[in-house]
């Protein structure tokens, strides 16, 4: 039987910025060694969102991840989901950083999650019509995006008093939706590496803290989940 395989790209028009500056180690995985695909992005210290972080990092280490996701009493959900948005490309990014030399060109000639969903790149920006390339290609294209609307300071303000834009919470969405797309491929076409690297802890509970953040804010349509849905009910049926 023939499977179909079901194609995903995105137009979305957003502006690129200045490269990504000198980023620090996400708190899920400590002082952790780790090598990182994209340099890590930084939230200064002593600014709000750096004590929401804190406040975030003291919750999570009470292991219970429904409440760590939830908004704090008194807090804007937009810097929240700023904060959080900023902490899932640091943790994916290291991820990813560890299984490099198990996805190339060879191994990887497309992006895809499985036998039936393959991705295509499009930014709307400098690619406009979607190109079909290998996993390595695809999600460097994504995690440079990516970085460079967390460096855009009108999209992701770090000053106090600087509101978010309208369609923060839009873009906010389609980060998520596409950094989604990294723990697919990493689940379907690595997951072998990952335990072989010993690493499956640290992508599970990096991506149960991901999948219950989107769900608390309603963040990924269920479709863009389909991918992984099994392991999401395995992660987090026993957490109602």
């Amino acid at each position: 039987m023939c499977t179909t395989r079901s194609r995903s790209s995105d137009r979305d028009q957003q502006q690129n910025s200045e490269p990504a500056r000198q980023k620090k180690m996400s708190f899920l995985f400590g002082n952790r060694s780790s090598k990182t695909f994209k340099p890590k992005k930084n939230i200064p210290e002593g600014s709000h969102q750096y004590e929401l972080l804190k406040h975030a990092e003291a919750t999570l280490g009470s292991g219970n991840l429904r409440m760590a996701v939830m908004l704090p009493d008194g807090e804007d959900l937009n810097e929240w989901v700023a904060v959080n948005t900023v902490d899932f490309f640091n943790q994916i990014n290291m991820l990813y950083g560890t299984i490099t030399d198990f996805c190339s060109e060879d191994s990887c000639p497309v992006m895809s999650a499985g036998p039936k969903y393959e991705y295509h790149w499009a930014d709307g920006t400098n690619i406009k019509k979607p190109i079909k390339c290998s996993a390595p290609k695809y999600i460097d294209y994504l995690m440079t995006w990516v970085q460079d609307q967390l460096d855009e300071e009108t999209l992701f303000p770090s000053k106090i008093g600087v509101p978010f834009p309208k369609n923060f919470m839009s873009v906010a969405k389609t980060i998520l939706k596409r950094l989604f797309r990294v723990y697919a491929h990493i689940y379907h076409q690595h997951f072998d590496a990952v335990m072989q690297l010993q690493e499956e802890a640290h992508l599970n509970t990096s991506f149960k803290h991901f999948i219950f953040f989107v769900q608390e804010f309603n963040l990924i349509d269920r479709k863009e989940l389909a991918p992984l849905q099994e392991l999401i009910e395995k992660l987090t049926t026993k957490d109602r």
